[in-house]
């Protein structure tokens, strides 16, 4: 979208993520930004480790992060977390506790592992963040037969909230 500020902003374990905001991000021609909070989160330990992090809901200090703007320029924030435990990644849930109050226009892509997920109490939960709830979110399943499908679905989405605004 010419004109409008994308940010696109995620959280990534194992990668899968960091692909998925990578598309969305060439897609919409906005600004791809991953956060860090300098834990080890490799291996079968950092599984565990994010796991418990989540259900504990404990977040630790981001590391710095490069934007180009404030994020109150930017016209859509896109958040992209994997879900750990039926939650975002609590290093999204740091960033969504310092930032989230400032984001009016947030959209969400979550990742995960498995079917059952109850992906929409995901969205719920970081509704609780941010100065308004989410425009429009998905939920993909990294390496099944329909994630391009539903990633098309929100660009679709993304693409009429910003003609909208």
């Amino acid at each position: 979208m010419s004109g409008k500020k994308v940010l696109c902003v995620y959280y990534s374990r194992t990668g899968k993520t960091r692909n998925a905001m990578t598309a969305v991000a060439q897609a919409l021609g906005g600004e791809l930004v991953e956060i860090t909070d300098g834990v080890d989160r490799s291996g079968l330990i950092g599984a565990a480790r994010s796991c418990l992090d989540a259900v504990r809901r404990s977040t630790r200090f981001l590391d710095k992060l490069e934007m180009k703007h404030p994020i109150t320029d930017y016209d859509l924030v896109i958040l992209g977390t994997p879900v750990w435990a039926g939650r975002c990644s609590s290093v999204m849930r740091e960033f969504l506790k310092k930032y989230g109050r400032d984001i009016n226009r947030a959209a969400y892509v979550i990742t995960r592992a498995s079917e059952r997920v109850r992906y929409e109490q995901v969205y719920d939960q970081m509704d609780l963040y941010t100065a308004a709830p989410r425009l429009c979110a998905v939920s993909l399943r990294c390496g099944d037969e329909g994630e391009a499908f539903w990633r098309e679905e929100f660009l679709k989405e993304v693409n009429k909230v910003l003609v909208e605004e």
